[in-house]
């Protein structure tokens, strides 16, 4: 009776602990590449929805002068079967790229192209920090803090935001901003840089954003980037 109690304990242990892993979802952000002039950049989201275990998938392509989608750059997968023991979901990617072979094909991008990165924040840095770093293959050091608008609670909040970004190189300083503030994004809480990435020649410029979005009491991790010329 006592061994049977024990395994009983063990199993409700795991079963509360694996319900608060699923209370909400954390997606995996993945760099697709650029084109080789630098002017598209692809990457990819993928994760299981925390409700159901159905695994997703959603790809974009930027247009990096006008740091908006190229025209249909959007594509959203989600699979038809909840994931198998084992599986962490990125199934739906794989299925997402091989149904759109053409349009990657039509922006000239190379997955072999990927950014180099110049930062990647660290698990327990705060959202809205400034950050520095520098690309010393070009000897310029930056500083970017991310501007954010929060207004409304629960399923009214939204909130906007974008980037004030400082660029030394020499002895000359320029400042851009990056982003949309008009934009209000409905549930999201909070930003944060997660990484910069630069393309191969340089002059291309991707900062990832991690977003917090409010799933009633929980909260699910997205992605988004702002991309610029330099």
């Amino acid at each position: 009776m006592l061994k049977k109690k024990t395994i009983f304990s063990f199993a409700a242990i795991m079963l509360i602990l694996i319900q608060g892993l699923w209370a909400g979802d954390t997606a995996t952000f993945v760099d697709l590449g650029f084109s080789p002039d630098g002017n598209t950049f692809m990457f990819a989201q993928y994760g299981v929805r925390s409700t159901n275990l159905i695994p997703w998938a959603d790809l974009y392509l930027v247009d990096v002068p006008r740091n908006n989608f190229v025209s249909g750059g959007r594509i959203n997968y989600v699979h038809n079967n909840p994931i198998t023991a084992g599986n962490d979901g990125s199934s739906a990617l794989y299925r997402a790229l091989s149904q759109n072979t053409s349009i990657v094909q039509h922006h000239d991008v190379n997955h072999n192209i990927q950014g180099k990165p110049l930062f990647i924040a660290l698990d327990d840095s705060p959202p809205g920090e400034a950050i520095e770093f520098r690309d010393f293959e070009n000897s310029a050091a930056y500083r970017a803090t991310v501007v954010s608008t929060i207004e409304g609670s629960g399923t009214g909040l939204s909130s906007s935001f974008f980037i004030n970004l400082e660029k030394t190189q020499g002895s000359t300083r320029s400042n851009y901003t990056v982003g949309s503030p008009s934009i209000r994004r409905p549930l999201i809480e909070s930003y944060r840089i997660r990484r910069v990435l630069v393309s191969p020649r340089g002059d291309s410029m991707i900062m990832v954003i991690e977003m917090r979005q409010r799933e009633g009491e929980n909260f699910n991790i997205r992605y988004m980037v702002e991309a610029l010329k330099l």
